[in-house]
């Protein structure tokens, strides 16, 4: 495990790196941050990143949580970043839930450990990343404290034709690997932000047969549960979001059980609302929420 890097300039401590492995032997890459005050977090936020990207870049939200009195921790899924398998592909039908639930039981025994079996564990998921988070919840795979989902891919917006090849596809070719379609220009009005994905090596375009398959069957399922939601969850998305069709969003928090979720629909952001230019009010929302649920 190597040593966490310490930036001067923001006083923060960036993600130890480590290696877990996964229940059928793949390696994934793991990041580790610390609360910045004190050994007793508030809780545990692990975070599930998006389609193609990797949890580097994650680092702002990730401190922004630590800030806030957070542990976080955060993986590249399978085929993504420093993680094992090809990239974009997709082993088994279930493996993102799989590797999921494997780090969930890995951060519940850390706790343990610890003694702190009690501290909320909450997920926040990105995009491909929210998708994978909610399904897990929706299936119920492991209790989880609480939910934050960012622009989920609860509907990608296939027309007929792509609906065609993802039926068929898969059956034929499941690990084809092509490109994902994913228009960096509408990832944030930042150009900054679209600038470095444009320029990052761990970055790649790539999705599979089964893994488009995924995409567009659980985002369908997981909507049919929202109206039987019970897990607290935070959905946050984007009103201008042109990579997923902000519509699934929007149909989640129409159908789902008031008491459960709280939802935002921010109008004038792209995809990746936590790297807009005008991020502000969607951190403080996030804020907000986790001090109502969980009081520092």
């Amino acid at each position: 495990m190597s040593e966490p890097a310490v930036d001067a300039a923001q006083g923060a401590t960036s993600a130890t790196l480590s290696t877990f492995t996964a229940g059928d032997g793949e390696n994934l890459a793991l990041y580790d941050w610390p609360p910045h005050a004190g050994p007793h977090p508030r809780g545990v936020v692990l975070l599930v990143h998006g389609l193609g990207e990797h949890m580097g870049r994650y680092e702002n939200l990730a401190r922004r949580l630590g800030g806030w009195g957070f542990e976080v921790r955060g993986y590249d899924q399978y085929g993504h970043g420093e993680s094992g398998g090809p990239r974009g592909g997709l082993s088994a039908a279930t493996r993102l839930l799989d590797d999921l639930g494997d780090l969930v039981d890995d951060t519940r025994a850390r706790l343990g450990r610890r003694k702190m079996a009690q501290a909320p564990l909450i997920l926040l998921g990105h995009s491909l990343g929210g998708l994978v988070a909610a399904r897990f919840v929706s299936l119920q795979l492991r209790p989880v404290d609480a939910l934050v989902l960012s622009s989920p891919a609860l509907d990608v917006g296939l027309g007929g034709f792509q609906k065609f090849l993802v039926a068929t596809l898969p059956k034929l070719a499941p690990n084809l690997r092509v490109g994902n379609g994913l228009d960096a220009r509408f990832l944030s009005h930042d150009p900054a932000v679209v600038a470095a994905y444009r320029a990052d090596p761990r970055v790649h375009d790539r999705i599979a047969a089964r893994l488009a398959l995924f995409l567009a069957q659980a985002g369908p399922a997981t909507l049919e549960q929202a109206p039987h939601w019970s897990v607290p969850t935070l959905l946050l998305w984007a009103g201008q979001d042109k990579l997923v069709n902000p519509a699934g969003s929007a149909a989640f928090a129409a159908a789902a059980p008031k008491q459960a979720l709280t939802s935002r629909c921010f109008d004038d952001l792209y995809h990746e609302i936590f790297n807009e230019r005008d991020a502000g009010p969607v951190f403080a929302m996030l804020q907000s929420w986790l001090e109502q649920r969980f009081p520092p």
